[in-house]
Parts: structure tokens; C-alpha cells; sequence
């Protein structure tokens, strides 16, 4: 059994406010009686951030920053189809004087309806420079192009809530994503889906941003290996920066995830936990080492801010 709880940390001060007094009893076990890998240490300016690098390491997928396939592995297995794919992320854009800021979280009450409707608007222009769109869900489509396979794209996680031009690709292939942006703001301005929205205060859809580039090497597949359990409990806070719902979510996961993992430890199965922030990931495993150490684990646990903090 194996748990990868992506944003178990962030760098804000109001994250680090939230942690003082976090109170987590069976992560707290857990830590005491795991193993801890050497952490992974990632920039915090790469486009893959920890916990997908982690979770494609755990399945084989290639490990390029800003590459790692996960739109062309989807698109392996929903639609039985190769080549290169990237996501393309229907998307708000807040447009200030100084900066354009991604919507920290996802457009979750965008409908169907309404994004096939935007979908079916975008396909011609997105078709002019040879890519082709597939619905797959409200917030994320399908793109499949060549342009794709060495196109290095930032991870929606990185880009949300923050400022977008420093995440925006600037290889000399991205000319056409940047006019792709550009159109797609003119376009979108009066469509009748965003006067809809707008009449009911709610945010436009006024960008898109594409991530998950790369494609799996030809006959290659999905990887075959087990994949981890992903929680996912802590995003939508995190890049909200809602740290009290954070701390909240966060005693959640302890209740249910953490006791599960916590359970399995104790009737003797293998487990592993991988905690990840915005610059590294760290694993700890089951082991079995000498009596005097599991004791010492035990009565001098590790405290949480020494574990969280560094990631």
C-alpha cells in the first residue's frame, strides 16, 4: 500500500502559521515507525512540481521536467491512441495592471454543456496550427498535436494562483500557443457561455493553459507498474491559500487515509508514504529494523514540523 499526498506543505507563511499547531496522531505514528528515503529535492521554479515527478518515478512514466507525459498517457488509455498529447485546461485569468494571475482553483462549477460549447468555439483555431481537441471533462480536454513531444509545459499547480507569465513556455515553439492565447481571449470576451456566467457573478472562462505534454515512446504503453493512492484532499486549499481549511483537510486525511495506512502497517503488510510540498518529496517505508531503534523511534518520535517544513 502505498499513499502520495501531493501539498503536505507550502512555502506561505500562513502554511507554516497553520502547522504550529496542527495536530496529526496518526501521521505522528506513522513518521515513528517509518523509514524516510533521502528526500527529492526539486527547484522550486520547475515546471513538473514534486508530487507528479514522485508519482511518475512510481509508475515509470519519463521524468523530463515540464515532459512528463500524462496527457499521452491518458489519451493511451481512454481512447486506445499514441502519439504526442498535452491537457488543455479551460481557465480564468484575473487581468491587473501589473500581473495576469491564474484563478488559484479550478472552474469546478463550469458545466458540460457549457464546456463542450467552448470546446466546439476553439476547435478551428486550435485545428489552424494542427491540434486536435477531445472533450474528456468539464475543466480538462484532451490536445493531441506533434508540437507536443518537445513542447516543456508548466504544471497547472505551479501556475494557479500565480502570476502566469513566468510559467507561460518560451521556447521558440510556443510562438503559436502565444497567439493561441491571445485569439482565445478575443474570442471568448462575448461568448454567449461567458455572458451566461457573468450574469450570474461567476468567472469567465477568458484563457486556457496547456500542460501534461510529452508523448510515451512508440509500443511502449502505459506503464504497467501499481500506481499509488493520490490524495487529493489538500490542492483545493492550498491553492486557495485557506490554511484553516488546509489544517482542516488535513485532519481529514489523518482520520482516514493516514489510519487506513496506519492499520495495514500494523497487520504486517509493506507501506509506503510519500509526502510532497512545492520543492521536495520525501518516502518512508516499512522496515524491519532492530528492536532498540523501532524504541527509540517510538518514545523520541519525529515531530511534523521537522518532516513538513524541508518540503
Amino acid at each position: 500500500m502505498h499513499l502520495l499526498i501531493p501539498f503536505a506543505h507550502c512555502s506561505s507563511e500562513g502554511c507554516a502559521q497553520a502547522l504550529r499547531t496542527l495536530q496529526l496522531p496518526r501521521l505522528q505514528k506513522l513518521l515513528a515507525r517509518l523509514q524516510a528515503d533521502a528526500a527529492q529535492q526539486v527547484d522550486p521554479l520547475s515546471l513538473s512540481p514534486p508530487h507528479e515527478r514522485a508519482l511518475a518515478q512510481a509508475l515509470g512514466l519519463p521524468l523530463a521536467d515540464g515532459l512528463i507525459p500524462w496527457a499521452a498517457l491518458q489519451a493511451h488509455q481512454v481512447l486506445g491512441a499514441d502519439g504526442a498529447w498535452g491537457f488543455i485546461t479551460p481557465c480564468h485569468w484575473h487581468l491587473g495592471s501589473q500581473l495576469v494571475v491564474m484563478n488559484g482553483s479550478a472552474l469546478n462549477d463550469l458545466q458540460e454543456p457549457q464546456s463542450r460549447a467552448l470546446l466546439a468555439a476553439m476547435q478551428p483555431y486550435f485545428a489552424e496550427d494542427g491540434i486536435t481537441l477531445h472533450y474528456q471533462a468539464p475543466t480538462r480536454w484532451l490536445a493531441q498535436s506533434g508540437h507536443f513531444e518537445s513542447l516543456a509545459t508548466a504544471s497547472l499547480d505551479r501556475a494557479s494562483g500565480r502570476d502566469v507569465s513566468d510559467w507561460l513556455p518560451r521556447q521558440a515553439g510556443a510562438a503559436a500557443l502565444r497567439r493561441l492565447q491571445s485569439e482565445m481571449q478575443m474570442l471568448l470576451h462575448d461568448h454567449p457561455v461567458n455572458e451566461s456566467r457573468s450574469a450570474l457573478g461567476l468567472p469567465i472562462v477568458n484563457a486556457f493553459w496547456l500542460s501534461g505534454t510529452g508523448r510515451i515512446a512508440p509500443g511502449a504503453g502505459a506503464p504497467v507498474r501499481q500506481s499509488p493512492t493520490v490524495v487529493s484532499s489538500l490542492r483545493e486549499p492550498a491553492l486557495s491559500e485557506d490554511w484553516p481549511a488546509w489544517a482542516q483537510a488535513w485532519q481529514g486525511l489523518d482520520a482516514t487515509e493516514c489510519a487506513a495506512l496506519l492499520q495495514a502497517l500494523d497487520q504486517g503488510h509493506h507501506v509506503e508514504l510519500t509526502l510532497c510540498g512545492e520543492r521536495a518529496a520525501q518516502t518512508l517505508r516499512s522496515h524491519s529494523s532492530g528492536a532498540l531503534t523501532r524504541l527509540r523511534r517510538l518514545f523520541q518520535p519525529p515531530s511534523l514540523r521537522r518532516f513538513l517544513e524541508p518540503l
